[in-house]
């Protein structure tokens, strides 16, 4: 059995086809799915989806490309406490969230601000975070290291080294999300999952982005967890049964599922 830990099955790319999704992904072990948060515009869908597909389970939070110029995401942020305070559903974590300053820098400092603000928000709830970090570990990690001991988490499309393991091993509990990139012919993560215990690992896609090989150029889909699962045990030299049993632990675990 194999839980995909990050699949935007809200996504509209799947809004001919849901139903056959999930059933491609039953079929192909996959039993349960994370439905992460991205923003104010797609909560309703989520929380649609996961009332309407047994063992979706939603987080909320807002993803840092939610924080621009648009001075309204305070307002957005204000309305995820609000749900967190009375939920309409259980919310298994806080989430995405982070930093992203790939597609831009200019919002550096309204994406820092709206990434403490959720963090404090799921202390308070007792609940885990997925964190979103793309090219911004310098700035993405001390802000972790402040709330050691305080939370817990993953780190949802890990793309990070050894020495960023290091630091994140040093905080605390906090699990690595590998999706379909690890496949990938120029990956570095193989040599990065040599340096993660299996008790660390969760297994992810983000559909319906970053599709493993094959795959490659289609809409990713959380049936194509098996194939990161294989890649993992090739890495890890370990049986595809044991990554399965392990990663669905963590994130029962994490989840608390």
């Amino acid at each position: 059995m194999f839980i995909d830990t990050h699949t935007h099955l809200f996504d509209s790319q799947f809004d001919k086809d849901l139903a056959q999704v999930i059933t491609r992904a039953k079929e192909c072990g996959v039993s349960k799915f994370i439905l992460p948060a991205v923003e104010s515009s797609t909560h309703s869908q989520m929380l649609e989806t996961a009332k309407q597909f047994e063992n979706c389970y939603p987080t909320i939070g807002l993803h840092p490309t939610a924080m621009n110029q648009n001075l309204r995401w305070r307002e957005h942020l204000s309305q995820v406490e609000s749900m967190l305070n009375n939920p309409p559903v259980k919310f298994v974590a806080v989430g995405e969230i982070g930093l992203d300053l790939y597609w831009s820098k200019e919002y550096k400092e309204e994406q820092i601000e709206g990434f403490n603000a959720q963090i404090e928000l799921a202390i308070k709830h007792n609940l885990p975070i997925i964190i979103h970090c793309r090219d911004a570990w310098d700035e993405i990690l001390p802000i972790v290291e402040q709330y050691k001991g305080e939370v817990r988490g993953v780190f949802h499309s890990f793309s990070g080294t050894k020495e960023q393991i290091s630091r994140i091993e040093r905080i605390g509990d906090f699990f690595y999300g590998i999706n379909g990139t690890v496949t990938y012919k120029k990956s570095t993560l193989p040599e990065a999952i040599q340096n993660i215990s299996l008790n660390k690992i969760l297994l992810e896609t983000d559909a319906p982005y970053l599709p493993p090989v094959p795959h490659r150029g289609e809409r990713n889909e959380s049936s194509y967890i098996p194939l990161i699962a294989q890649k993992i045990a090739e890495i890890k030299g370990v049986t595809i049964e044991e990554v399965a049993k392990t990663t669905t632990a963590n994130a029962e675990s994490l989840f608390a599922l």
